[in-house]
């Protein structure tokens, strides 16, 4: 086709034949789709991250499926007087990109105050301020929090909130979902002293024997069990989502995965779609635990139902740590201590919760931070599929942050789905001193996975992590920090690899590379269009380049 061409920079290691796809006039003449088109986009540069990692000038759009891609002449060909017609130039347009693991619902600032701030004692204020609106021995929350970020280049502790807040419990919830800070008000009436012992899979934080107020993993239930929590009623959850499908898919998003969903966030992404205000897909994990996946055991409903805007995915199951929380499970301990991190499940639990979603038809996707835990992830995921017959799975590893040559090996032998963290390097370089850099050649691994022929997931892992497209290409482009450190150097991938993983492998992670992730005829047209071409910028000005329109199914869900 006159339109198509192959282009030198996109050259790629990490081409796998995930689908192709007609292009130009000869879909119509082919039976895929036919007729008019309701938009045409022309004169841009229209990247399809197909096999054959073709580049177009335009395409066409009927319903919210795509018609064609191919030269201005050739997509004209379906204009008529009804068409809306984008001009391109100067632009460049690709797949809507997706998330393969993000928390579109977690933050509740509904709820709770952002103290995602830069000084300590913009948190004790903004606190203070919540406090003074909340009933009488009410739970005051704090949502966002990051210990890295401050100013004051220390976190925050017991005492600093006790000087703003001593009627109310307070609990200031870590943007990473596995640690808190909370008050000595929030330790009496959860019954916690000095004396406490620390739970199975938890810790109550220390210093000279005395509570610092920082609390993680197990150790948090015994606050979430005490007291009056603020409540979200069904109002409140359904624009929570309508609100994250706006904010995700104005940084290019129109496919995320909530990867621990309750029966509140299902309902709650039901009536924003009702409503006509659900703005992105959502692939939907079950949390493990959840009242929502036993009822779905229940009613015989397994991985894969559902339809193109909302569709159950794995089962969600958590057996370590966080990274960037610093309480991740590894074999070696952190930099200068004999900390080795935190374990949540045991290898029997992890066993027990495989062989019984797979009993139940449902893929599993279990949070593995540590190489430890990796491990243990593994060996289930060998164990069951030891004797199957049939297509692969693909179990997920959510997250896989340290691995080795050994895990590498078996994860590619397993058919195993890697989602690692792709804005990380960039946004928590704070964070990666606690690991040193001998681990950090070895944590998020996408060149590691991309040379193994692994289709490593985009994973931004919101809250815990940004989930903007534009900053996870620059992250896994260059390893650079804000600060201009570089986490990892041999990790780097090319622009081009980092744009299919976040397209074309986050896809493959759902199951639905058949609908999505590459822009060819009979697709979703679901795609963006950018300011500029992420090959044709300073490498470390990628995530500066603007999202000028979101089109997810045919529809202009954001416009700059």
């Amino acid at each position: 086709m006159s339109g198509i061409s192959r282009r030198k920079f996109l050259g790629s290691s990490a081409a796998l034949p995930l689908g192709l796809g007609l292009t130009g006039r000869a879909a119509a003449q082919s039976g895929t789709l036919t007729g008019s088109a309701d938009m045409i986009i022309t004169g841009a540069n229209v990247l399809t991250m197909d096999y054959d990692q073709s580049v177009a000038q335009a395409i066409a759009i009927r319903g919210n499926r795509i018609l064609a891609v191919g030269s201005n002449e050739e997509i004209l060909y379906f204009a008529n007087a009804g068409t809306t017609r984008v001009d391109g130039r100067g632009t460049t347009v690709t797949p809507g990109f997706i998330d393969a693991h993000s928390h579109p619902l977690f933050a509740e600032e509904a709820v709770g105050v952002n103290v995602n701030l830069r000084r300590i004692d913009d948190v004790k204020e903004a606190l203070a301020g919540k406090a003074a609106n909340t009933p009488p021995g009410h739970w005051v929350r704090g949502v966002m929090y990051d210990d890295t970020k401050f100013e004051d280049e220390r976190p925050l502790n017991r005492q600093d909130i006790d000087e703003v807040v001593r009627d109310h419990p307070v609990y200031v919830g870590h943007r990473g979902g596995h640690t808190g800070v909370v008050n000595s008000k929030a330790f009496e009436i959860a019954g916690v002293t000095n004396d406490t012992p620390d739970p199975v899979g938890g810790r109550f934080f220390r210093e000279d024997g005395e509570l610092t107020g920082k609390v993680a993993e197990h150790a948090r239930e015994v606050f979430f069990a005490a007291g009056t929590w603020p409540v979200m009623d069904r109002a409140v959850r359904q624009k929570a989502a309508t609100i994250a499908s706006q904010n995700m898919t104005a940084t290019g998003l129109t496919s995320t995965t909530d990867a621990y969903g309750q029966l509140n966030d299902m309902i709650a992404y039901q009536d924003a779609r009702d409503a006509g205000e659900l703005y992105f897909r959502v692939s939907f994990m079950p949390g493990g635990n959840s009242e929502v996946y036993a009822g779905l055991k229940t009613a015989g409903i397994r991985t894969g139902f559902g339809d193109d805007m909302l569709r159950i995915g794995a089962v969600k199951y958590a057996a370590d740590g966080s990274a960037s929380e610093r309480t991740m499970y590894m074999s070696t301990p952190y930099e200068g201590t004999d900390d080795h991190g935190i374990l949540t499940m045991s290898q029997e639990e992890i066993d027990a919760a495989v062989d019984d979603a797979v009993a139940h038809g449902f893929r599993v996707g279990i949070h593995a931070n540590g190489d430890w835990t990796i491990d243990m992830v593994l060996k289930a995921y060998e164990r069951v599929l030891k004797n199957r017959t049939g297509p692969n799975p693909r179990h997920r590893i959510e997250h896989c942050s340290l691995i080795n040559a050994d895990l590498l090996a078996r994860i590619k032998a397993a058919g195993v789905v890697p989602a690692p963290f792709y804005t990380y390097a960039h946004y928590h370089g704070n964070k990666w001193v606690d690991y040193g850099e001998e681990k950090m050649e070895n944590m998020f691994a996408h060149k590691s996975f991309l040379d193994a022929g692994i289709p490593v997931a985009p994973a931004s892992d919101y809250t815990p992590g940004p989930y903007e497209p534009m900053m996870a290409i620059q992250s896994m482009v260059t390893r650079k920090d804000v600060r201009g450190r570089v986490w990892g150097a041999s990790q780097r991938i090319s622009v081009t690899d980092a744009m299919r993983i976040c397209t074309v492998h986050g896809a493959y992670a759902s199951f639905e590379e058949n609908i999505k992730g590459t822009l060819a005829p009979g697709k979703l047209a679901d795609l963006v269009i950018l300011e500029k071409d992420p090959h044709d910028v300073d490498v470390d000005a990628i995530k500066d380049i603007r999202i000028l329109r979101t089109v997810m199914g045919g529809r202009t869900v954001y416009e700059a």
